[in-house]
């Protein structure tokens, strides 16, 4: 099936830094579980967003961890929260959380 006017519309991205980055609708949906959860530790210098978009844009474009783009958290800190999030079983759930959320859509 092709692509319609009003499917490109709705699809358009062009707007965001890089295309791999989340909208505003799509962080409304997975905001409420990159909240920190634990009061230990050192404070998070990076916005969760951030973060998010970095992660996002490793998955988009295949790209080394190193060759993450200078306007990223660094990739050793993006990396960290990567590794955290998929050994936990967010990454699932955030998929999950997704996916249904662009059906509905």
């Amino acid at each position: 099936m092709g692509w319609t006017e009003t499917a490109r519309r709705e699809h358009d991205r062009s707007g965001l830094r890089y295309a791999s980055d989340c909208t505003d609708e799509e962080w409304a949906v997975i905001r409420p579980l990159l909240r920190r959860t634990s009061r230990v530790g050192r404070p998070r210098k990076h916005k969760a967003r951030t973060l998010w978009d970095a992660i996002q844009y490793i998955a988009s474009t295949g790209c080394q961890w190193a060759q993450l783009p200078k306007d990223f958290p660094p990739f050793t800190t993006v990396q960290y929260h990567f590794y955290r999030m998929r050994d936990n079983g967010l990454l699932v759930v955030i998929n999950a959380m997704l996916v249904e959320w662009g059906r509905a859509h």
